[in-house]
């Protein structure tokens, strides 16, 4: 079984047991994380899709450690400009192992077509009532626009002494 949740602004695929690195949370290591925002939860064949979450779906996680990540050079330049600005950036991290998860009050993303497919067959024969015709009414041609002629320059003649 697995599951796609949202932390930090960003999506992550996880199956019980994975470690993954996430952006910060404020947790103390050791202590156990439940993320609500799950947007699909699926095993085999059986996928099941929120909209945009799933009500009452759990990815349940323990806080393994805080730490940051490695450092990243910033580079600000302007060629012929006299700008240069250097700096670095080390981005904080939270590493958690999923340790369960619980799915309940989803729908299936496609249901099979064998159960559904009979009782609407029924329904639409009793519910169809023949429609009443309507008149088309006739829409006027579109005028043609004429192509634009256009017109010849008068060359002033010149006057010689």
């Amino acid at each position: 079984m697995y599951a796609v949740f949202r932390s930090g602004g960003k999506q992550y695929r996880a199956a019980k047991g994975d470690v993954l690195r996430l952006e910060k949370i404020e947790a103390e290591e050791g202590a156990s994380v439940a993320f609500e925002d799950v947007l699909l939860i699926g095993e085999g064949n059986d996928i099941k899709v929120g909209n945009p979450v799933l009500p009452g779906s759990l990815v349940s996680a323990k806080v393994l450690r805080q730490g940051k990540s490695k450092k990243v050079s910033v580079v600000k330049f302007k060629r012929r400009q006299n700008y240069l600005r250097q700096g670095s950036h080390r981005q904080f991290f939270t590493e958690v192992e999923i340790t369960g998860i619980t799915a309940s009050g989803a729908k299936k993303a496609a249901p099979k077509k064998d159960e559904t497919a009979k009782e609407p067959a029924a329904k639409k024969k009793a519910a169809k009532k023949p429609a009443a015709k309507k008149k088309a009414a006739k829409k006027p041609a579109a005028k043609k626009t004429a192509a634009k002629k256009t017109a010849k320059k008068k060359v002033a003649k010149k006057t010689g002494k």
